[in-house]
């Protein structure tokens, strides 16, 4: 996991809303990254409703939001649908993403590891937390950053 201070690895990804390039955002919006382990799955699916239930608030605060972890598209795409993402859920297909943010897999196996990264206006990282923080927490530290 990499640590608060350090600046956030910049990317290009195909997304549920198209191509998302995080370079697009750097000195304009606070960035939250959840990398999560699988679409559609218990867990998962209660923490990206939880955030979709405050989106209207984290957006107010000038944060964009990104749902990330390697499955396929299709999948990615009747899970947004489903649950009305507001947001993009980003396929990191070859774990790129997952990689250059040091995400690990839980006991090394198949799924990456639940992380929640809060990046500021300038690039660092403001924010890292393994789990599922309350969302309560993320709106916090982004509204103390807007």
């Amino acid at each position: 996991m990499l640590k608060v201070g350090t600046a956030a690895p910049v990317f290009q990804a195909n997304s549920t809303k198209g191509i998302v390039d995080l370079q697009a955002y750097i000195g304009k919006e606070n960035i939250v990254l959840i990398f999560y382990p699988g679409d559609d799955t218990p867990i998962c699916t209660k923490q990206l409703c939880a955030v979709q239930d405050h989106y209207a608030n984290i957006e107010q605060a000038n944060t964009a939001v990104f749902g990330v972890n390697p499955g396929g598209m299709d999948k990615k795409r009747s899970f947004a649908e489903k649950f009305r993402y507001e947001f993009p859920l980003i396929m990191d297909e070859d774990e790129s993403i997952r990689k250059a943010y040091d995400v690990g897999k839980v006991l090394g196996l198949f799924f990456q590891q639940r992380i929640v990264y809060i990046i500021g206006k300038n690039g660092t990282i403001l924010y890292a937390k393994k789990g599922n923080p309350p969302v309560s927490e993320l709106l916090h530290v982004i509204e103390n950053q807007a």
